[in-house]
């Protein structure tokens, strides 16, 4: 591999973003770090950003009393925050009202319209207003979105622009069946199959509200959310504005998402740069979703924690770490704040707090100086080959087996007995140990992992104040 592009979904600007979708965001971050290691930063592109156009947000700015573009940006800046928070070390957040986006979304359409994928029809159908999206009668739970229950489906009829889409269906049939690595997991692939197989045409235009990108040569239609947004895949990385960029890194090695987004990126973004005649994704990985105490995240159940909230008690280490080591990536996980408190207390304060602690002050307290020690670029293979299978939880349980037996090496030892040369040998190796740890934890804990760095990089090591202070 010499170059790695990774996008998240963007997020939509209806609310700021929660620990839920922070999920993402970190899996991504990790993915990201994990490849500028292995083939240098240059060569990565990481790409996020926020969702800015449709209904829902002319509706919210018409209820606040603002016009649209103010709405948009107070929360686009608001999410770009909570994934600062974090360390979340994108290249670029992208805003789909961003003018590159805008022209491109535009030029896509036109290039979906010369390849006789776009018509003029009368649309008449079950239409979710949370979703932004257009269901059948077999799609709905009880007659309700299956992902916003508590909003009642619209019934719309609309004269709109409609996408060939079934033009493309055993096109992406085949796609899927011949590209295992398209969607990951394979459950989530065998979901698309089923659904490909019952693919109608979609209408991609709006014409009962205004914000949105007007649709070429039709200014009193906007171009649809879902047909817009799932661009800025491209535009993001310069498709039209920076044809090297463009080159370099399209396409996308992964796209990572949530579940309630699969189908149209893994089908109709699929069929969109099929007929503009744009060469596929590589990989789209489906992350669960994360519930609170056994608790959909939800606004009405007053249980939304903002990575914020967390972060400004216990650390952005702390909470990437939590969230990361004891949820799976493709599966749908529980957490809450008291568990957070127990694995920061039990794995990073008493393990790796403890472990970097107490060779630091045996190394302070020998007098001795460690110059010309081996440098480590590199993660552990095993944890290479965890991350490279997407089991994040995995490659951190790894790096925990190696603290722990290092903490046990360390008291079956009992270096502090030790003299002399046996003294010097026995903290050499503890050190190299330490050194070999600092790739591993830089892509999971990038601050805690620069502190260590700081710390041991002698030739003359000192103690300092703990990693992770204990939460009583």
């Amino acid at each position: 591999m010499n170059k790695f592009y990774i996008t998240t979904a963007i997020d939509y600007v209806n609310d700021t973003i929660h620990i839920g979708h922070a999920f993402q965001k970190i899996a991504a971050d990790v993915l990201a770090r994990y490849y500028r290691l292995k083939i240098g930063k240059e060569n990565v592109f990481f790409l996020t950003g926020t969702d800015e156009y449709g209904q829902k947000a002319e509706k919210a700015a018409r209820a606040e009393g603002i016009t649209p573009g103010e709405l948009v940006k107070k929360i686009s800046d608001s999410d770009q925050k909570q994934q600062d928070c974090l360390n979340i070390s994108y290249n670029r957040f992208i805003r789909t009202s961003d003018p590159d986006h805008v022209k491109v979304a535009q030029e896509i359409w036109k290039k979906v319209d010369a390849a006789d994928d776009i018509y003029l029809g009368e649309y008449s159908g079950l239409y979710c207003e949370g979703c932004e999206a257009y269901y059948t009668e077999a799609d709905l739970v009880n007659g309700q979105c299956p992902f916003h229950p508590n909003l009642k489906i619209q019934k719309v009829t609309e004269e709109n622009y409609f996408f060939r889409w079934t033009k493309h269906k055993d096109f992406l049939i085949e796609h899927i069946k011949s590209n295992p690595e398209f969607i990951y997991p394979k459950h989530r692939a065998n979901e698309m199959l089923e659904f490909a197989k019952n693919i109608k045409d979609i209408p991609i235009s709006r014409k009962n509200f205004k914000w949105g990108i007007p649709v070429p040569e039709h200014p009193g239609q906007v171009i649809y959310v879902w047909f817009d947004a799932l661009i800025n895949y491209i535009s993001g990385v310069g498709y039209l504005e920076d044809k090297k960029l463009f080159e370099k890194f399209w396409p996308a090695d992964i796209h990572i998402l949530g579940k309630d987004n699969l189908r149209w990126h893994s089908l109709l973004w699929t069929a969109m740069l099929h007929s503009a005649g744009i060469e596929l994704p590589k990989t789209i990985i489906v992350n669960g979703f994360l519930n609170i105490n056994g608790q959909k995240i939800s606004k009405s159940l007053g249980n939304v924690i903002r990575p914020t909230d967390w972060v400004k008690k216990y650390g952005a280490d702390a909470v990437r770490y939590y969230l990361l080591r004891y949820t799976a990536l493709t599966e749908d996980g529980d957490v809450s704040e008291e568990k957070l408190i127990q694995a920061y207390n039990s794995d990073l304060a008493n393990d790796l707090g403890n472990l970097i602690s107490r060779v630091a002050k045996l190394c302070e307290a020998s007098g001795f100086e460690f110059p010309n020690r081996a440098t480590y670029s590199e993660p552990s293979r095993t944890v290479q080959k965890e991350i490279e299978q997407y089991e994040l939880n995995n490659a951190l349980r790894t790096i925990w087996d190696h603290i722990d037996a290092a903490n046990y090496s360390i008291n079956e030892n009992k270096p502090w007995n030790l003299k002399g040369e046996e003294l010097r040998k026995s903290l050499t190796a503890i050190i190299s140990f330490v050194d070999s740890l600092i790739p591993d934890l830089r892509i999971f804990l990038p601050d805690t992992a620069e502190k260590i760095e700081e710390q041991f990089k002698g030739p003359k090591i000192t103690s300092k104040e703990p990693l992770f202070p204990r939460i009583k």
